[in-house]
């Protein structure tokens, strides 16, 4: 039999040696990953894991709370960051097992220069289980997911490894606040806020530079929104209402083809609709339906301005001084050919609508109406071959009772401005219509 005392001295040893081994349990325990299954497939979780990556890594805004206390002081400790390594496998379910193991590293600050320098941290599974908990809310479609704010403790999943460790402290993960919930008013026994309401995911602290920098842009955007939104709408009050507008008093009121009780409907107004008056009389107003659509209305079906009395014939609400001009143009625009004649069958053509001037005592007869599309038959084509066009073609349109249509192809109009048709040619390789109307003039 040994002696007491060497049996002292190895049994001393024995338990000072088993001393690091116990003590290392629970940091190693710290190397096993936090998983966690979920019902959806593989396929759709690495999906949405992806998604949440760029937060699965970044800097700590403090290591109170996301670390296991170790031998050395934690206010020592400077520039904490985080990285999470997640693996995705399949279970025999159909399932997914997500594993997430989270490494803290930090710059320790020691009282000899020469010992400091970053060191690795043990996490205590707070980022792991927050992690798994924004993955599980992103793949319910909780919107908690896409920015989370730590409030109060709720629930805590250990690691299998950890399950049989007593001393080993539990930090609670917390549930994901309303992005609209406003904090408590602070006390006098009020503490700086700790790791336990602070995410690492989105930090609290209001004057972290980056938070500082696009609260700066966000509000800069904002006021840019409210000045261009002021603008428009001082534009919208300033902008001038048209004085030639009349307005459908009821629904279902007709509007005609002509001025004729009896005539074709072309269509049924609804209240408050508003069309351009091309002209009026005691009982029916002339209005434009849309480009070269025009329409009758009762007059009493509709509310005209003031400045249009009953003897009002013309669109122009102002006293005009008498014209020397028959006509004068209304309106001009490129579009297609409104007719079916084949040269210029769904062609695109320069238009011109024109309406009897005001105060103007000339006859509209045919040989006046050739006159004035003669003249606009130039004016058009010197305009047209300024520049290129995709125009086809000019037509003039004579908007009034007795009006009508003339129209001629480029190539027309070129060959007569190069003096290779007459006159009476030209006219020749025009359309009108009706027909009737420029037969006189054209001798056709």
């Amino acid at each position: 039999m040994r002696p007491l005392h060497v049996r002292v001295v190895s049994t001393l040893l024995m338990f000072s040696a088993a001393i690091p081994i116990a003590l290392a349990q629970p940091n190693d325990a710290q190397i096993a990953p936090y998983e966690r299954k979920f019902a959806q497939s593989k396929v759709v979780v690495e999906k949405v894991v992806k998604q949440l990556q760029a937060s699965a890594s970044g800097r700590l805004p403090v290591l109170d709370g996301f670390t296991r206390p170790g031998d050395l002081p934690l206010d020592r400790f400077q520039r904490g960051y985080y990285q999470c390594e997640i693996q995705v496998s399949s279970t025999s379910s159909g399932g997914a097992l997500v594993r997430v193991s989270a490494k803290i590293t930090a710059w320790y600050a020691d009282p000899a220069s020469s010992n400091s320098g970053y060191q690795v941290l043990p996490s205590n599974g707070r980022l792991e289980n927050d992690f798994l908990d924004r993955l599980s809310d992103a793949l319910h479609g909780s919107p908690a997911a896409a920015a989370p704010v730590v409030s109060t403790p709720s629930r805590t999943v250990v690691a299998p490894s950890q399950s049989k460790a007593p001393d080993a402290p539990m930090t609670a993960i917390s549930a994901p606040m309303p992005s609209n919930a406003l904090p408590a008013a602070p006390t006098a026994s009020s503490k700086l806020p700790t790791a336990s309401a602070i995410s690492p995911f989105k930090p609290a602290n209001s004057s972290d530079p980056d938070l500082a920098t696009q609260k700066a842009v966000a509000d800069k955007h904002m006021e840019e929104l409210t000045k261009e939104a002021k603008g428009l709408e001082e534009i919208l009050r300033n902008q001038a209402r048209p004085k030639n507008l009349v307005a459908v008093k009821k629904s279902e009121t007709p509007v005609l083809v002509s001025p004729v009780e009896g005539a074709k409907v072309l269509f049924l107004a609804t209240a408050e609709d508003e069309f351009e008056i091309l002209d009026l009389n005691a009982n029916w107003v002339h209005v434009r339906i849309s480009g070269l659509s025009r329409g009758w209305i009762r007059r009493s079906a509709l509310e005209v301005p003031e400045s249009f009395t009953p003897d009002t014939k013309v669109e122009n609400p102002q006293a005009a001084a008498p014209s020397t001009e028959p006509f004068q143009v209304k309106n001009e625009e490129i579009a297609s050919f409104p007719g079916t004649w084949d040269p210029l069958r769904g062609q695109t053509v320069k238009i011109v609508t024109v309406q009897r001037a005001n105060g103007s005592a000339t006859s509209t007869s045919s040989q006046v109406k050739l006159e004035f599309a003669k003249s606009l038959f130039q004016k058009e084509y010197a305009e047209l071959t300024q520049a290129p066009t995709s125009a086809a073609g000019v037509v003039v349109i004579f908007d009034s009772e007795d009006g009508g249509m003339a129209a001629a192809t480029l190539l027309a109009l070129r060959e007569w401005k190069a003096g290779t048709l007459s006159d009476q040619a030209f006219w020749r390789r025009c359309f009108f219509d009706p027909p009737e109307t420029f037969t006189s003039a054209t001798g056709q």
